[in-house]
């Protein structure tokens, strides 16, 4: 039966020759396959730079179908869709503002890492004595970079421990 060829794109597969990849990949659906994928990847405000340049396209605004579907040099969007989307663009603005204000600034992660290594270190050649290893955590705890606290939705194992430490239950039903 011979090699074939799979076009991730337009997910099909043909026969693998020099003729059928080289129409393939020179074809309109191919090119549209592909440039719908690459869009997918857009950030909003590219997207919404795009839509506020273009005109509204009348046929969509009259009949709610166009024959061009993403192709067409118009913009489909509505005016309550541009309003959402200037939000989230606004949004997303924001978000990266306080993620930059929240950091402390002449303090990286690297330095932080460098500092407990060194301290652990320490630790280590005095002795192994369990009241300066609970001090030296709190200490440690309270000296956390922010840029790892705002990392969102981590999972419970590489969540710091809270203030205090965390509270132990003991079971005195078994006996």
């Amino acid at each position: 039966m011979g090699k074939r060829y799979y076009c991730d794109y337009c997910d099909r597969s043909f026969q693998d020759n020099m003729h059928n990849r080289k129409k393939h990949l020179n074809g309109v659906q191919h090119h549209r396959a592909k440039k719908a994928w690459y869009d997918s990847f857009r950030d909003s405000s590219a997207i919404l730079c795009d839509e506020q340049t273009k005109k509204p396209c009348r046929k969509f605004l009259q009949k709610g179908i166009c024959d061009f579907g993403p192709n067409c040099r118009f913009s489909h969007m509505s005016e309550e869709e541009m309003f959402n989307l200037k939000r989230q663009v606004e949004d997303e603005r924001q978000r990266r503002e306080d993620s930059v204000d929240r950091m402390i600034p002449g303090r990286s992660i690297e330095e932080w890492l460098s500092r407990r290594e060194k301290k652990r270190t320490a630790l280590s050649i005095e002795g192994d004595s369990k009241d300066k290893q609970d001090s030296e955590e709190g200490q440690e705890e309270s000296d956390l970079p922010q840029q790892l606290l705002s990392i969102p939705d981590l999972p419970p194992s590489l969540l710091p421990p809270p203030p205090g430490g965390w509270k132990v239950r003991v079971n005195t039903e078994w006996g």
